[in-house]
């Protein structure tokens, strides 16, 4: 069976990122899922531009936004979820593993404030959980191997994966950040593969695999068995974690890493403005030994 949900994609090319609307046709309630924040790194300037097209289309709909869900902290763009919060009284969930996320990163930029327990987020979710969009039941699925806290969210038919699975051209996502595992990552992704065949996939992700022009963001569990170039029908384990430690290797580090981690393992949030009423990122160095 078909979800009830009505689900509105909206591709921002700058981070190669779909941020989703999902809606109750029925109650009008809606979440946003890995809303965008524009953020230009090489003058610091930072826009809503994405997030109001999505604010917008909701007014346009009647829809109250309830959840701002977060399928992990992303490494290649800034959240807008306290925007968003800030104008709807929507509240902010993610995986309850972000505690593992924030515990890694916290030293790393040297983030007195940041928690260490997720209490920056409204609510922190497990796996098997489930709560309501409206009258929409989500189920939480624990994926991790991308990184320790990412979760897919099931509504029907409709998987929302985050980061773990691309279109089928494309692969995989890298599981080389602290945290992540090759190994899990493979169990996580057969969790998902496990599921009907005919049940709707939505990447956070496309960046065109070669040989495409357009980009797409919609697949099916059958359509990945099949046909994904990195886990299709007949790969097991040792071969996916063998060639994703291969290809991982070659993977410069995201764009956005540096400013994306700190800001969204507060939720978001971005750093308190200084006396001189500017806010600052902290980019950590590597000098040689």
């Amino acid at each position: 069976m078909r979800s009830a949900a009505q689900i509105q994609a909206f591709f921002d090319e700058a981070t190669n990122t779909v941020t989703y609307l999902v809606s109750d046709p029925v109650t009008r309630q809606a979440a946003v899922i890995d809303p965008v924040l524009d953020y230009d790194h090489r003058s610091g300037k930072v826009s809503t531009a994405s997030a109001d097209q999505v604010l917008a289309a909701a007014a346009a709909q009647a829809l109250e936004v309830a959840w701002i869900l977060e399928t992990h902290a992303h490494a290649d763009h800034l959240s807008a979820a306290p925007y968003l919060k800030a104008r709807t009284g929507a509240r902010v969930a993610i995986g309850e593993h972000i505690c593992d996320v924030q515990t890694i990163f916290r030293p790393v930029f040297n983030l007195d404030d940041v928690s260490g327990d997720g209490v920056e987020f409204d609510r922190l979710l497990r796996d098997g959980e489930t709560f309501n969009i409206g009258d929409l039941k989500v189920d939480v699925l624990h994926t991790p191997g991308h990184t320790p806290a990412c979760v897919s969210y099931r509504i029907g038919d409709a998987v929302f994966v985050g980061d773990t699975l691309f279109m089928p051209d494309y692969g995989t996502a890298r599981a080389d950040f602290p945290g992540g595992s090759a190994h899990t990552l493979y169990q996580s992704i057969q969790k998902l593969l496990a599921l009907p065949p005919a049940t709707r996939l939505f990447m956070c992700h496309d960046y065109k695999a070669p040989g495409r022009d357009s980009y797409a963001w919609e697949s099916t569990v059958a359509e990945e068995r099949a046909r994904n170039v990195h886990v299709h029908d007949g790969v097991d384990a040792d071969a996916f974690v063998a060639m994703r430690q291969r290809r991982d290797a070659t993977l410069a580090a995201p764009t956005l890493l540096l400013p994306s981690i700190q800001v969204n393992i507060r939720a978001g949030r971005l750093p308190e403005a200084e006396s001189n009423g500017v806010r600052y990122l902290k980019i950590p160095m590597r000098l040689p030994a």
